[in-house]
């Protein structure tokens, strides 16, 4: 029985604001707690390293081997394995039958090996992956968080270890995709780690897949890396990571050393693995525009690393399942993001079963191939080539909108999400996926509101006031649950319906008041369409409270379905059953109460009731935390589409 650090889950549960806050900052330090068993075959190791004088300082040379003994030495009597892929981030080549292989040496280079499917590599006390040596002779330089120290000349020698894992080798994997953690203090992390971090700890059913970090796991200061990793080591099985744009060294001359600091701590910025029948690629979507201009960058994807990844995929059938993760997402329902996407998708166009995930955005989109969009093709890209599935935030909307009753930020995204951490599902033939709301279970999938003129009126003059900075006073507090007889006369009153996992594909249906269900309509349904955007098209559930405390509403949504409520109701309170169907027949319904009022003033009195019920008193001033990231470029940016 192995020991982990562990987080208490359930010490702040109903404390306020203020309380809570004390707790979390600073970060409790790490303790030592028997807990579940690790997975069998995780076992903690390191690249084995020969300092000694290479033959051929141009080649980089050395054996990926069978680890027996788990001792990361390569033994006389240890094996080495055949067919392994080794990488130096441009070539590709594969492992002869004494595991031995060669490399031509790059001066600034990450070399890694690709874990076969039957395999896994060993993990630090961290439990993050061991796959990769880098070389860069002469160092990062002066660099705030470290950069890489010297590595000197080409080492005689690199030999990766390995052990034979039954559970990697299996059809069926799990495997949580957990993108934008993102946070700017210790406060932050602690949000966090009690958020959709502890979820995941809670979890046994990824052990052989582990955990991929999708970028942005920390907002900048990258001295925060130590505590992500303490969060993260509560993992039950190998963690890999991904960079952002805010996991770099900003004060790197260029991009060649902006993940230096990283490369240094998590590993190479691109690499590969498989698990099952799975070949999952992890690539570098940030281009970094350099010290001069601090801080700014470009969505693209280098053209080394397009190389390498044409070259990786050689040895992957073309009938493969694939995995193309990212940070910044290739595409989303607003925009083509990455500037070279049509030479990206040009690498991959003989993989059909080949399914690109990205983060950055942090909205949770699920694009299915074949879509079209005026705005995609307007950037060159006619139809969606291959699913594009967009993986929420641990930190939701950047850790922001108050606190709720766990002592934990709603953080409601802007496309009306919570949040979260996709996982991606494979049964061997094929994939399923599903996003999971932290601190919820896999059911809670559908968001519902209430979307009637009078609530679109006041959102409007909440988001005048929030774009004048809060300046002045606020517009009066109304329930989005409340609907005037007049509202409903005219028409335009929608059951909005926010299906966290929804697809194009996928249907809902609504019920009023245990009558014949109605279908409803997708805000975003993907064929060839432009951008629908206002008011109309929101979700006034997760927007009233971005209205209220951080402002950051988008105003659409990938995921938004709505259904014209009837306008014959009865004055009184009414009940609306929803049922959302995915693309892969899995059903989930929720239920929301509303109350038809017969005008404007007996609205007012019913939204301060309906208020307080929710926990929210309008005449009580709420203490609500503006942490650090809602200035980041992500929300800015957010804030003015």
């Amino acid at each position: 029985m192995q020991t982990r650090r562990i987080r208490p889950r359930t010490a702040v549960a109903g404390l306020g604001a203020c309380a809570a806050l004390s707790l979390f900052a600073p970060l409790l330090s790490p303790t030592s707690a028997t807990a579940a068993d690790a997975p069998a075959e995780l076992y903690e190791g390191h690249v084995q390293v020969d300092r000694g004088k290479a033959d051929d300082p141009k080649k980089f040379t050395g054996q990926v081997f069978d680890d027996v003994n788990e001792n990361s030495k390569l033994d006389g009597d240890e094996k080495g394995i055949s067919g392994v892929a080794v990488s130096n981030g441009v070539d590709v080549v594969q492992t002869d039958g004494d595991g031995r292989y060669e490399l031509p040496v790059r001066d600034n280079m990450t070399v890694s090996i690709t874990q076969p499917s039957g395999w896994q590599v060993p993990v630090d006390e961290d439990k993050v992956a061991q796959f990769s040596y880098n070389h860069l002779p002469e160092g990062s330089g002066d660099l705030e968080y470290g950069g890489i120290e010297p590595t000197g000349d080409t080492p005689k020698a690199v030999n990766f270890p390995m052990i034979e894992s039954q559970a990697s080798a299996k059809g069926e994997q799990n495997c949580p995709i957990a993108s934008d953690t993102q946070a700017y203090d210790k406060t932050e992390m602690g949000y966090a780690r009690d958020g959709a971090v502890g979820d995941l700890a809670d979890r046994n059913d990824y052990g052989a897949c582990g955990v991929l970090l999708l970028g942005d796991n920390v907002g900048d200061d990258l001295s925060l890396n130590d505590e992500l990793r303490d969060i993260y080591s509560q993992m039950n099985g190998p963690v890999r990571v991904a960079p952002g744009n805010h996991d770099q060294d900003y004060d790197a001359v260029d991009d060649a050393h902006a993940l230096d600091t990283f490369r240094d701590q998590f590993g190479p910025s691109y690499f590969s693995y498989d698990v099952g029948k799975t070949h999952f690629v992890v690539l570098d979507s940030i281009e970094y525009e350099g010290k001069a201009n601090r801080k700014k960058y470009k969505e693209k994807i280098s053209q080394d690393q397009l190389t390498w990844l044409e070259n990786d995929l050689k040895n992957v059938p073309k009938n493969a399942q694939v995995v193309v993760a990212t940070h910044a997402p290739i595409l989303t329902h607003k925009e083509v993001v990455v500037d070279n996407a049509k030479d990206f998708y040009d690498v991959i166009s003989d993989y059909p079963n080949a399914v690109t995930v990205g983060g950055h955005t942090h909205t949770q989109e699920n694009l299915v191939a074949g879509e079209t969009r005026k705005e995609w093709a307007a950037a060159g890209i006619e139809k969606l080539p291959n699913t594009q599935i967009v993986a929420g935030a641990v930190s939701g909307d950047w850790y922001s909108g108050g606190l709720n009753a766990d002592g934990l930020p709603y953080s409601f995204t802007q496309d009306a999400s919570e949040p979260g951490v996709l996982t991606l599902e494979y049964d061997g033939a094929s994939r399923s996926e599903r996003y999971t709301v932290r601190n919820e279970s896999d059911d809670h999938q559908l968001l519902l509101g209430v979307n009637s003129p009078e609530w679109r009126d006041w959102a409007q003059k909440a988001q005048d006031w929030q774009d004048a900075d809060k300046d002045g006073t606020a517009p009066k507090e109304i329930s989005e649950r409340v609907v005037t007889r007049e509202d409903l006369k005219q028409g335009e009153t929608w059951l909005t319906s926010s299906f966290l996992a929804g697809t194009s594909d996928a249907r809902v249906e609504v019920s009023f008041d245990g009558k014949a269900p109605k279908q409803s309509e997708h805000t975003q349904p993907g064929k060839g369409e432009a951008l629908a955007k206002g008011w109309e098209y929101t979700d006034p559930y997760t927007a009233s409270q971005n209205l209220r405390t951080s402002g950051n509403v988008g105003q659409s949504s990938s995921h938004l379905w709505r259904t014209e409520i009837p306008s014959n109701l009865d004055l009184g309170t009414h009940t609306a059953e929803v049922t959302g169907t995915d693309r892969y027949g899995r059903d989930f319904t929720e239920s929301v109460r509303f109350t038809v009022v017969e005008d404007e003033v007996a609205a007012k009195t019913e939204s301060q009731k309906l208020l307080r019920q929710d926990g929210f008193d309008a005449q009580q001033k709420k203490e609500v935390r503006d942490p650090l990231g809602l200035d980041s470029e992500e929300a800015q940016s957010a804030r003015n589409d």
